[in-house]
């Protein structure tokens, strides 16, 4: 396989998510990531609102892992979340591999603020860095096949740096009010996990 072809890998959890979302209901999605055509047209089959906040674009990793505690961080978390609408909470929220990126304290200021503009139940999906000890110097750029079986990631970038490999009590604290649903080891050494405020 030639280094930078992109890898396909099985993720039981996400597919189960978006092939069980309720079709007479509407859903409101927050996506960290980046937009993909893939991603809003299997969202597409169901009634669903998309926000994009790709805070892997936008310098909202450094932000966040920069910013001082205090009332900045928490401004800080705001300002990179979609203007809200009114009634419009969020029901579903994609991190892809962005919590492995930001430290603890980061991470909790942002999903708490996601955690107030999301509805009690909301769910969470996230990828960990679990098995390797090194991870992708930048986020990864995850593209769902068109059933949703599997994901590909369309990174450009192969250098590694050191992953955090948060452990489960470290993700209870890190995740504000989201607190752990389900868990999956994947073939490719990430955990798979769903969270639920």
């Amino acid at each position: 396989m030639p280094p930078n072809a992109p890898v396909a890998f099985h993720v039981p959890l996400f597919h189960d998510l978006v092939t069980g979302l309720d079709a007479t209901e509407r859903h409101v999605v927050l996506d960290l990531g980046t937009a993909s055509t893939a991603m809003l047209a299997l969202l597409g089959r169901s009634r669903c609102r998309v926000e994009i906040a790709d805070l892997a674009h936008f310098g909202g990793i450094d932000r966040l892992n920069e910013t001082e505690s205090g009332p900045a961080l928490p401004n800080a978390a705001n300002a990179m979340l979609p203007s809200q609408l009114p009634d419009e909470a969020f029901d579903l929220v994609f991190c892809w591999d962005l919590p492995n990126y930001l430290t603890l304290n980061g991470l909790s200021t942002l999903m708490g603020a996601i955690a107030h503009r999301a509805r009690p139940g909301a769910v969470a999906h996230a990828l960990i860095y679990y098995s390797e000890r090194e991870m992708r110097k930048h986020p990864g750029r995850f593209v769902p096949t068109a059933d949703g079986d599997q994901l590909i990631d369309y990174s450009t970038t192969h250098d590694a740096i050191a992953a955090p490999r948060y452990s489960p009590e470290d993700l209870d604290k890190g995740m504000g009010h989201f607190v752990l649903d389900r868990a999956r080891l994947l073939s490719n050494g990430m955990q798979e996990l769903l969270f639920r405020l």
